[in-house]
């Protein structure tokens, strides 16, 4: 059995500007990470960090179809998907899995966290493209390392 986290959100944006907010890296250093080697494309590999974190992330393996999927690797036993459903109103249902590991208690915590952290992401997502507020900035300080140890 492979477990899977998954989170899902409606963003009040056309599809066209919610796919941009997840591929351009101008905008995802506004509501997700802190830097990144650049934009998300097939057949690239790009390099993530986030700002509370000291580590650099290699996002791998992407595959784009514009406007409706962005999919990778960045971590060996998963893939992340994230599929773009455009709705009537002209707004955008964003739907995150991440999944592949094995079951077993440490990958329990994993699958717990993840989610989390996928609605996290969408959550601020949506406050940054709809209202231009930073949800992450300051939110996470707490978990940097202490640089006197």
């Amino acid at each position: 059995m492979k477990l899977m986290s998954q989170a899902t959100l409606q963003i009040q944006k056309p599809i066209e500007e919610v796919f941009e907010g997840i591929v351009d890296p101008m905008l995802m250093t506004q509501y997700f990470i802190s830097e990144s080697s650049g934009r998300l494309e097939s057949g690239k590999e790009v390099i993530w960090k986030f700002p509370e974190f000291a580590d650099k992330y290699p996002v791998k393996e992407i595959k784009i179809e514009t406007n409706r999927s962005v999919s990778f690797v960045w971590d060996p036993e998963t893939v992340v998907n994230m599929v773009l459903e455009s709705l009537p109103d002209k707004s955008t249902v964003v739907k995150v899995t991440e999944s592949g590991k094995k079951f077993n208690e440490h990958n329990l915590k994993w699958v717990i966290g993840n989610t989390a952290g996928w609605a996290n992401f969408l959550a601020c997502m949506k406050a940054y493209l709809e209202y231009g507020i930073q949800l992450r900035k300051g939110a996470y300080d707490f978990m940097r390392k202490n640089e006197n140890g």
